[in-house]
């Protein structure tokens, strides 16, 4: 089934209140409140923001009070799923009736296991699945927790060492991806390119910062903000030592291909198609 609805991953550090957005000073393209501008349609339209990743949600709601109400957004509230069910169908009633969901950065097993067994994530993806002009979006490890597989741990060496990555069952909103966020800023290429070849199903999508992938109609995927987002494809891996590896040992990879988008490039996650901004297709 084609989903109606969209998602919106960022790659973390968005412009912000409390962000110092470096790229402001150095990009000719940049915009202020850009991405975060394509969460709805209509400024009147319902936000539910999602602070479950982080450990200290009230600074977080502050930050985005100050940041969406500057933005001109009229109509949002925060919500913290946890285990307690008490309050649950007051929840799936305000996650019905929103036009956008946002998860907040901070940890991404935070929001996997709070949602794991919970009719939130079965709404969600009901809305998802069937509602136009519906999106979920995430940003940071509300990012990372979008796709069936999510990196839960992993180290950032100078190799990528057997034992040293940690994938778990993300929310799966999308099936074929894992995605990493602050992707240059933290040095991140090592383990996304791990997770990959341990997965080679998957394309690996490394967001950077103040940069998103909204992906419609569930594979069709254009760049936003004023950063890049790297697309890892390992389906041609040739030779690796992955299976063979010895625990500690360094592993190789031949043949591991990038594509990088930057501002209004465009990818299909379904058949691989790249589409610069105002160039030809070129096929995977």
């Amino acid at each position: 089934m084609i989903p109606k609805g969209r998602l919106l991953i960022i790659g973390g550090k968005e412009d912000r209140d409390d962000n110092d957005i470096e790229m402001e000073g150095k990009n000719n393209d940049f915009s202020p409140h850009e991405i975060l501008k394509l969460l709805v349609k209509s400024k009147d339209d319902r936000i539910e923001v999602i602070t479950t990743a982080t450990s200290e949600p009230e600074s977080m709601r502050k930050t985005y009070e100050e940041t969406f109400s500057g933005i001109g957004y009229t109509n949002f509230d925060f919500l913290d799923f946890c285990d307690d069910q008490i309050h649950i169908d007051y929840q799936v009633k305000r996650i019905s009736a929103a036009k956008a969901v946002f998860f907040t950065g901070g940890d991404q097993e935070r929001i996997c296991e709070a949602l794991e067994q919970s009719v939130i994530k079965k709404v969600l993806m009901e809305k998802y699945l069937n509602e136009e002009d519906f999106t979920i979006a995430g940003t940071s490890a509300g990012a990372m927790c979008m796709p069936k597989i999510v990196i839960v741990e992993a180290e950032n060496g100078e190799a990528m060492l057997e034992n040293d990555i940690e994938l778990d069952s993300g929310l799966g909103f999308i099936d074929n991806c894992i995605v990493d966020t602050h992707f240059v800023h933290r040095a991140r290429f090592g383990r996304l390119a791990h997770a990959i070849i341990l997965h080679q199903e998957c394309w690996g999508i490394g967001l950077g910062e103040d940069t998103a992938l909204m992906i419609e109609e569930g594979s069709k995927a254009t760049c936003r903000g004023s950063g890049m987002v790297w697309i890892l494809d390992a389906e041609n891996i040739g030779q690796t030592n992955i299976k063979t590896v010895k625990k500690g040992c360094p592993i190789y990879a031949e043949n591991l291909k990038v594509h990088i988008l930057t501002e209004n490039c465009q990818f299909d996650l379904k058949d691989g198609v790249f589409k610069g901004d105002n160039e030809k297709d070129h096929n995977r």
